[in-house]
């Protein structure tokens, strides 16, 4: 935890108490030459560290524009905040010349996905960031697994971290609010649903933000190797349980350690303890079949999960709740491509984990999964995001997302 000092206390206008530590609630950084009055000036030299409680993580190479900052490579900016929601609104452009701008946050998060501006232009966008503790309300905390300390550093930590990335980011100024009027949707499953550290892994989970406009916050506590029973004993369902309230939703998907640990019988009854738990909450919950591995057998898709994906499609009956069917979704996805062209939508050597193109459809899936639902939730999908067709996916040759940066150790995530 971080303290922030008087004097920054003048300039981000309100503060609220946390966990015995004094945090802002509104922050104003500005990086042009001429700042407005209200914000704090930030130089292109300015490291994070604890006394400021912001500045750009080490390795930033960061240029000085004649009205703010640029980059030729990916830099990352962090802020120490409090645990919760809070709105993010970026200018981004400058005088220099043109720029495209990918924005993701904490642990690769898709915020912002190729922002342009031409010579002189400005653009503003904002979204909504999710920021986390272990700590839960009324004692104890989730159980970390060591990547969770370490290659997932983000993810838990005292501070908000937004990633710029593409080929010339230009950022004229950041304001961050935080919110307690958003609804949020919290996701729980394995590996195939969390933010993944390190290139060139990648999950839909980390990147359905992309998607939802800045009225709503994704919250994403899946985890890599965990099944209903251990992401339970890990009380990630507890700190969800803590937090939940009843505008907001969760999507559950799990099943591809469960297979691994118990018979399908157990698999529903552990379903239902967590659909009955978050009805307590009056969470309005959406269940998800899980996502299929890369199984062909000529050119179909053979199903390796057996019958776990039918236990899911009886509970989401049985306790009427929506389902989104990305077993049967990702079967016609991997198999418009083809047994060779669907190598492109995974980390190479691996028929489980996806990379950016595959994560990035299957979060399609999802979203179109919810537009298709009565869910109060798809009048948050973006305007410009269109209907999406599992069977005509983006073609992998012409999909990019900036590569983040490198962390020190990429791990295969757990799980299979």
């Amino acid at each position: 935890m971080k303290k922030i000092p008087t004097f920054k206390l003048l300039i981000f206008i309100g503060s609220i108490a946390f966990s015995n530590t004094l945090y802002a609630q509104t922050y104003s950084f500005d990086f042009s030459t001429q700042p407005a009055a209200q914000s704090k000036a930030v130089k292109a030299d300015a490291i994070y560290s604890t006394e400021t409680g912001y500045g750009f993580e080490n390795g930033a190479q960061i240029i000085a524009t004649s009205n703010g900052i640029s980059s030729a490579k990916p830099f990352l900016f962090s802020v120490a905040v409090a645990e919760g929601n809070y709105r993010v609104k970026l200018m981004l452009g400058d005088d220099d010349g043109e720029s495209e701008t990918t924005v993701k946050a904490e642990t690769r998060r898709l915020m912002l996905e190729k922002i342009k501006t031409r010579k002189d232009e400005r653009i503003e966008k904002s979204f909504i960031v999710n920021v986390r503790r272990p700590g839960i309300a009324g004692g104890g905390e989730v159980k970390l697994k060591p990547r969770e300390t370490g290659e997932e550093q983000f993810t838990w930590d005292d501070k908000l971290t937004l990633e710029f990335n593409g080929p010339r980011p230009s950022v004229d100024s950041i304001s961050i609010e935080r919110v307690e009027n958003v609804p949020t949707l919290y996701l729980l499953g394995d590996s195939t649903v969390t933010d993944q550290p390190g290139e060139p892994y990648a999950s839909w989970g980390q990147m359905l933000p992309r998607f939802f406009s800045a009225d709503v916050s994704v919250a994403n506590y899946a985890q890599s190797g965990e099944s209903l029973a251990s992401s339970k004993t890990a009380r990630r369902l507890d700190k969800v349980l803590s937090l939940v309230k009843p505008d907001d939703y969760v999507l559950i998907q799990f099943g591809h350690n469960d297979m691994k640990a118990v018979d399908v019988a157990t698999y529903k009854n552990n379903l239902k303890i967590y659909t009955a738990a978050l009805a307590k909450k009056h969470a309005q919950l959406i269940l998800v079949t899980q996502v299929q591995r890369r199984t062909f057998e000529g050119t179909t898709i053979t199903n390796s999960h057996k019958g776990y994906p039918n236990a899911v499609r009886e509970v989401a009956k049985e306790e009427n709740l929506p389902l989104i069917d990305l077993h049967a979704m990702s079967k016609v996805f991997y198999e418009a491509l083809g047994p060779e062209k669907s190598l492109l939508a995974f980390k190479p050597g691996d028929g489980t984990h996806h990379n950016a193109y595959g994560a990035y459809q299957l979060a399609r899936c999802i979203v179109e999964g919810v537009r298709q639902s009565k869910l109060p939730l798809k009048k948050f999908i973006l305007a410009q995001s269109e209907n999406f067709d599992p069977a005509k996916p983006d073609a992998p040759e012409s999909f990019f997302i900036s590569v983040s940066p490198a962390i020190v150790s990429i791990k295969k995530p757990d799980g299979s």
